[in-house]
């Protein structure tokens, strides 16, 4: 029996319209970002796309500041199995004696790295901003 690496259930368009939105960059930006030949219009079509070209996804990823594997893997359904196994009515299940203090510790401190690479992310897409805006 053949087994096949890609997932039919993941979408690369969907997950960078998802992506996109979730860090604040409209596609109008995202296309100023790619290039001359690059419109809102092809944006959208872009993630409408179910596989997108491989050097187009890494551009966008790198624009994003996000690991193309992110979008390439990124499965909707899987995410919404862990948030909904991990709150039970609106309240998280604490299982403490399934994750060692050390988990913990590493979640944290990968916690505090993703603020201060989403603070980090907002200064440099503000300065664009205002050199969009300078123009």
């Amino acid at each position: 029996m053949a087994h096949t690496t890609s997932n039919p259930k993941i979408h690369e368009g969907r997950n960078l319209k998802r992506f996109r939105e979730m860090l604040g960059i409209k596609q109008d930006f995202l296309a100023f970002e790619l290039g001359e030949d690059w419109n809102q219009q092809k944006i959208s079509i872009l993630e409408q796309k179910e596989k997108m070209d491989s050097d187009i996804l890494e551009q966008v990823a790198a624009i994003l500041k996000i690991p193309a594997e992110a979008i390439r893997n990124f499965d909707e359904q899987q995410a919404i199995n862990i948030i909904s196994n991990t709150f039970d009515n609106g309240s998280a299940i604490y299982q403490t004696n399934n994750y060692p203090i050390d988990k913990l510790m590493q979640l944290h401190e990968d916690k505090i790295a993703l603020y201060e690479r989403m603070l980090k992310e907002k200064d440099e897409m503000m300065s664009r901003l205002e050199r969009i805006i300078a123009k």
